[in-house]
């Protein structure tokens, strides 16, 4: 009977924690489950807030020293006392403040760090929880006594956005002259904003002073939708998307103050104003601005900074891994630097050739390989004598008078022409030499296939061909010449060095 007792107790504490952990596990699913709820509801929320608004306005052009913020905003909240937020973003707490009025939709979003913020105060479109966006520069007002012009501007958007690839729509601002339409070529590639002439009012890109609406939506598309200047930086990242704005004919807004007036102030705003221009190109990896006038302006590097792009592994830069040609600004160093190094050669009656890379660039389009980061150059080696020049660089490097740096390459018997001290984009010459009718040399680059010993016919009598706008000496027959160096069919299928890797784009 006791041991029967025992075995009853015994089986009954079994079924006890056989349930206690069947009830454990149920919680633990019913908690993982509320977790996995929350947090899909967290990140739902930060795609697409709740609609509160019908319209957000979003003054980020201003400056904190002068500005029209305060008039800006009671203007605004005169004519949309309901139904619309403001928010002014700024990259520092502005100083003087701006005494704003004490409403629940009127928001100051600063960038500037504080280590006490939550990371999502910062992500300024959590406090973007309406429809559609409306972008405003400083010193514009409510130009219109019409009770109607929000549903004027909402009716506009819903009949002509996404229509024909307008995804924004803008209206010039009274009193501030007339609007400017350009389409715009952005050329990631090649580092490059090319500006041109249009005449539809479906633009790329406009100039002057304007109020600009797009849809929360497309805004939160962009990779940088506050960067500043805001509607440049906006329409860059539009017109790389297709996107189009669609100018308005209303008279909607009006100029309430003119601002920097100052000479002082106005000075201090076009200063900030190129500074935040050269971040935003640096950011979006922009090199020139070809402007319609013809007007280049560039961004990149200089003779007296260094070049674009750090130290080559495996002969690929890395801007190549990063779907990018060489920056413009580092191919037309090399160009002045190859026309440069070419006159004093022809000067001094050096017999020289395009070699490898760069013969390859001058057959396919009479310049240097659009991915390419040097100029390649053979010369008879009995002539360097002939050269003040390679003659003064034996032992040390030598500046010429124009600049560049001429040395003997640390990676074996050839020379290097630097663009100058500091920017290292380079010509390299090979000194070759002739051998029972085979040229030949004595450093060779086994990681290199087109640098091989080949025949001496190939340059008697040497051929000239364009190549960075002037006439060059070349093998007499350049295709045969890069196809034994290179394979057959070199000239019209390009590869970069490393095709394994990244693929020339068709």
């Amino acid at each position: 009977m006791f041991r029967f007792q025992q075995r009853m107790l015994l089986g009954s504490a079994v079924f006890m924690n056989i349930l206690m952990l069947i009830y454990l596990a149920y919680l633990q699913d019913q908690m993982y489950f509320i977790s996995e709820r929350k947090i899909k509801d967290c990140m739902n929320h930060s795609e697409q807030p709740m609609i509160k608004y019908k319209l957000t306005v979003v003054l980020r052009e201003f400056e904190g020293f002068e500005n029209d913020v305060k008039n800006m905003v009671d203007s605004f909240m005169d004519h949309f006392p309901v139904n619309v937020s403001f928010v002014i973003v700024s990259d520092t707490l502005p100083y003087p403040p701006i005494d704003l009025p004490p409403l629940d939709q009127v928001k100051l979003v600063s960038f500037e760090t504080d280590i006490t913020r939550q990371y999502v105060d910062m992500v300024l479109t959590q406090w973007i929880n309406s429809e559609y966006v409306l972008v405003v520069p400083d010193g514009v007002t409510v130009g219109t006594s019409s009770a109607n012009v929000l549903s004027d501007i909402l009716r506009l958007a819903e009949s002509q956005l996404n229509t024909n690839s307008v995804r924004m729509l803008a209206w010039p601002v009274s009193g501030a002259g007339n609007l400017q339409c350009f389409g715009l070529n952005v050329k990631l590639k090649q580092w490059t904003l090319q500006y041109y002439s249009t005449t539809t009012n479906n633009c790329d890109v406009l100039m002057g002073k304007f109020v600009l609406l797009m849809s929360r939506t497309d805004l939160i598309k962009l990779s940088s939708p506050f960067a500043r200047p805001m509607h440049e930086s906006i329409f860059i990242q539009t017109s790389a998307r297709g996107w189009k704005v669609a100018v308005q004919q209303h008279q909607l807004w009006q100029t309430s103050v003119k601002l920097y007036e100052n000479p002082h102030n106005s000075w201090k705003h076009r200063t900030l104003e190129q500074e935040r221009r050269r971040k935003l190109f640096t950011q979006f990896g922009v090199k020139l601005l070809q402007k319609v006038d013809g007007e280049e302006e560039w961004f990149g590097c200089s003779k007296h900074t260094e070049r674009c792009f750090g130290t080559i592994h495996n002969d690929m830069p890395d801007y190549i891994y990063k779907g990018r040609w060489t920056p413009p600004c580092c191919l037309q160093a090399l160009r002045i630097t190859a026309r440069h190094v070419f006159r004093i050669l022809d000067r001094q009656h050096i017999r020289y050739w395009l070699e490898g890379g760069s013969l390859l660039g001058a057959v396919r389009n009479s310049d240097i390989i659009p991915w390419d980061y040097d100029v390649d150059i053979g010369m008879y080696r009995d002539d360097i004598s002939k050269s003040t020049h390679l003659v003064n660089c034996e032992e040390e490097s030598y500046e010429d008078e124009d600049g560049f740096v001429w040395e003997k390459a640390p990676e074996g018997d050839f020379y290097r022409i630097q663009y100058s001290a500091t920017n290292h984009l380079h010509v390299d010459i090979f000194p070759f030499f002739s051998h029972n009718g085979t040229m030949t040399k004595k450093t060779w680059f086994k990681t290199h296939r087109q640098d091989m010993p080949f025949p001496e016919s190939f340059l008697k009598p040497l051929g000239k061909i364009d190549f960075v706008g002037i006439e060059a000496p070349a093998p007499n027959n350049a295709e045969a010449f890069l196809e034994l160096k290179f394979g057959k069919g070199v000239v019209s299928n390009p590869r970069y060095p490393d095709s394994s890797k990244v693929v020339v784009p068709r």
